[in-house]
């Protein structure tokens, strides 16, 4: 009895749920193989394995001769009616020809065809089990580290895979741990199987987990309109309410902030923003900056332009260009973030180009579109009658009249557009 197959069919059977007659049809078909390297010149080789003992027989066959001239293909009748009393010449007769050493052989490929059915058998399981979770969140057991800093987790039946690429360069795992990400993807693999990849970096994972801790997100009062992240340092949220009555950012935070605590504490102190939507552009990258007050917006192609005051620019680009580069994302833009100081010298630098020039209408009778005849009268009064000399203003000079103060900006700006 072949003890060893025996104890492989039972474990296969009780662990796996792999039947032993598919089993044994793969062995008996991969040990054909080896069977004719063992045994030169055999026709017709066969395998038979008995699922009860383990035993295993080589069968050939040969032709029925009176005379034998191809050993390898040709038996006597005498020899064969020992086998067969009821064959005649011209017939063909079934011969065991098992040579020695060829369980270890039949041990050796059992193993192999053993790993790709268990690679099958996890790939079905993988798929039956995961493939309808995506997106969801999922919890396992750091089990080891492969590739650098690619995480294996258990998650009970199967292995998924963390790539370093997929979780924050700021969390740091070790052997044991207990991790819960989000179910990305999952994918065959070359080998023949298939495994399930996670990820902790995914802006869907902090979605996941607000759809945890906010019942209104769940039951559609609340909706989350766009999130975006940079992994381990900073998320923002959008979000919508269906219902007046229901504060959307309110209820996202929770009661003295419970539930965005608990959520920031499962990103490991990551800072979330949580923005009021809107459709707006201007508006929500106005909710976006709050504190922060936009003095300039200008809208063109792909990208918006914002000009802020000069103590408002850090805050605005934050570290590393962070803050800018995830609002950019919020709106779908490319965003540029200039300081006052720096726009008015611009600006100045155009009017004065505008001035020099030899258009002749800049000497015509002082006119802006849409400014009241009070302030177009105070500034005629003050001596900038006319659009050149008002181009050769400058801010402070224009500041100083009491009726315009304030206006500065706003008349130094319509002038420009108006020559430009």
């Amino acid at each position: 009895m072949n003890k060893d197959l025996i104890a492989i069919f039972e474990y296969l059977e009780r662990e796996k749920g792999i039947k032993r007659e598919v089993i044994i049809s793969a062995i008996e078909e991969s040990l054909k193989a080896a069977a004719r390297k063992s045994i030169k010149g055999l026709i017709n080789v066969s395998i038979h394995i008995n699922s009860k003992t383990g035993n295993i027989d080589v069968i050939a066959q040969k032709e029925v001769v009176d005379k034998v001239t191809i050993p390898e293909e040709e038996i006597l009748l005498e020899n064969a009616k020992v086998l067969n009393p009821f064959c005649e010449i011209g017939q063909w007769v079934d011969i065991t020809v098992t040579p020695q050493e060829f369980g270890r052989i039949a041990a050796q490929t059992a193993r192999q065809v053993i790993s790709q059915k268990l690679r099958g058998a996890e790939r079905d399981v993988i798929y039956e089990e995961y493939r309808h979770r995506l997106k969801e969140l999922i919890s396992g057991t750091v089990k080891r580290t492969i590739r650098g800093a690619t995480l294996v987790v258990d998650l009970g039946k199967v292995e998924a895979i963390l790539p370093d690429r997929f979780y924050p360069k700021t969390e740091k795992y070790n052997i044991g741990d207990r991790v819960q990400a989000l179910l990305l993807e999952v994918r065959d693999t070359e080998s023949g199987g298939a495994e399930v990849i996670l990820s902790r970096s995914h802006p869907e994972f902090v979605a996941q987990l607000f759809q945890q801790e906010v019942p209104e997100l769940n039951d559609g009062t609340i909706v989350i309109e766009k999130i975006v992240r940079d992994a381990g340092y900073r998320t923002k949220i959008a979000v919508r309410s269906m219902d007046p009555k229901v504060d959307p950012v309110g209820a996202c935070v929770g009661i003295r902030g419970t539930r965005v605590k608990n959520i920031i504490r499962e990103l490991n102190n990551e800072k979330i923003d949580i923005i009021p939507y809107s459709d707006d552009r201007m508006q929500l990258l106005q909710n976006a900056l709050i504190p922060v007050q936009i003095k300039k917006f200008n809208e063109s192609g792909s990208t918006i332009s914002v000009v802020v005051e000069d103590e408002d620019y850090p805050t605005t680009l934050g570290k590393r260009g962070m803050n800018a580069r995830l609002n950019g994302q919020l709106l779908g833009v490319d965003l540029e973030v200039q300081k006052m100081s720096e726009y008015r010298r611009l600006m100045e630098v155009q009017r004065k180009e505008i001035a020099s020039s030899d258009d002749k209408t800049l000497d015509d009778e002082l006119q802006i579109p849409g400014m009241s005849s009070l302030i177009i009268g105070s500034l005629i009064s003050a001596g900038y009658d006319t659009p050149r000399k008002l181009l050769n203003a400058t801010r402070e000079q224009l500041e100083a009249i009491p009726e315009i103060k304030g206006l500065a900006d706003k008349i130094l700006d319509e002038i420009r557009k108006k020559r430009m």
